[in-house]
């Protein structure tokens, strides 16, 4: 018999909130997903037209939990578009958060990455852990989360936006590598494009710092039997979405190179 996580369940917003440029905040009560752990996801579904992964942007002790969309497609958009009292299906939280087993942390997030390492700062920070946290975006109108993790850690918060609108004028990824070499850290936590995290992930490793980063890949059943988001040996849903380091070496003749489209045939990865 399925357990409560594995059935959809139906939960109605609460709340919509318009983050930033395509990024858009729908929060509503579920005690499962409030039980949720930084970087799980929830299977979300649209009535009459589809499920997709989300990772929980924000969940409390009170019951209340969010999810952060980014308007990309279809399944997006109608997400985006909907309103206080709307109701949405949810089964979860599912696969593997991170550890927190570090005292000095690095979070390197990119756009929607946001989302999953925000709660992992907060996490941190209550249990007397000050991460530094590189939030990394297109343009200073994508900075998701940007006054949220101000409040939360002042000047341990880094921007960097590729095109040079806010902060440091570059990729994410560079300015991480600059923190590495001139800031004593013990654990990298990234979140992202995944040529960004490849990047991350090379760059800790040359520096001998363990890696935790969130994978992204097409989740259907969300249970480990479809297979649609294998990658080497792993099933990203089961087994991630978190991988640490040694996950992560095994699978870097895929890592930033190759995954399955929706039809099973491998494609390669260009973000």
């Amino acid at each position: 018999m399925p357990t409560r996580l594995e059935e959809t369940r139906r939960v109605r917003l609460t709340n919509v909130i318009y983050e930033c440029s395509e990024f858009t905040s729908l929060r509503f009560r579920d005690p499962w997903a409030a039980q949720g752990k930084p970087g799980q996801y929830l299977m979300v579904w649209i009535p009459g037209l589809d499920e997709v992964p989300m990772s929980l942007s924000a969940m409390d002790d009170g019951g209340a939990s969010s999810i952060t969309v980014r308007c990309v497609g279809e399944a997006t958009e109608a997400l985006s578009a909907l309103e206080p009292g709307d109701s949405i299906g949810v089964r979860g939280p599912l696969g593997n958060g991170y550890a927190v087993d570090c005292r000095r942390p690095l979070l390197v997030a990119g756009g929607s990455g946001a989302a999953s390492l925000t709660p992992l700062a907060e996490a941190m920070l209550s249990r007397g852990v000050e991460p530094t946290f590189v939030l990394g975006a297109r343009s200073s109108d994508q900075l998701v989360f940007a006054d949220r993790l101000e409040r939360l850690l002042g000047p341990r918060l880094v921007v960097s936006t590729d095109d040079g609108s806010r902060g440091y004028s570059g990729y994410a990824s560079g300015y991480a590598a600059k923190l590495m070499d001139k800031e004593r850290f013990d654990h990298v936590y990234t979140c992202g494009p995944e040529v960004m995290m490849v990047k991350v992930f090379h760059d800790a490793e040359r520096r001998g710092l363990p890696v935790q980063a969130s994978m992204e890949r097409l989740i259907k059943c969300a249970v480990g039997l479809c297979g649609s988001c294998a990658v080497g040996p792993y099933r990203v849903c089961r087994d991630g979405p978190v991988f640490d380091t040694r996950m992560l070496r095994e699978i870097q003749g895929e890592l930033g190179v190759s995954r399955m489209d929706p039809s099973g045939r491998s494609v390669r990865v260009d973000r």
